[in-house]
């Protein structure tokens, strides 16, 4: 299954930017292992703004809950990372599905 998260990372005053950097290069250094695994299609990092969209590839909607869950960021940082969701599916299976039903 397919999923679009965006997350959207805050830190509160008393925590510095290099704390912060450090943190966040533990989370990128899983993302790109889990991007080389294929569990992450996709990942970019929005300029200027701290938020990163990726395109993820699970088994259920169960199981992007635990990968979520268990993210170092997520862990460490949890309450200032703002998550959002939105299941997607390949443009090519929807063409596909349109192409059937218009026969």
């Amino acid at each position: 299954m397919l999923f679009f998260v965006d997350f959207q990372v805050e830190y509160p005053e008393s925590m510095s930017q290099k704390s912060l950097f450090a943190m966040w290069a533990k989370e990128a250094d899983a993302a790109v292992g889990a991007k080389k695994a294929g569990a992450i299609v996709d990942l970019w990092k929005c300029v200027g703004d701290r938020r990163v969209l990726a395109i993820v590839n699970v088994d259920s909607h169960d199981a992007l809950d635990q990968v979520l869950m268990d993210l170092p960021i997520m862990k460490q940082h949890g309450q200032f990372v703002h998550v959002g969701v939105i299941p997607i599916r390949r443009y090519e299976d929807f063409a596909a599905d349109l192409k059937s039903r218009s026969s």
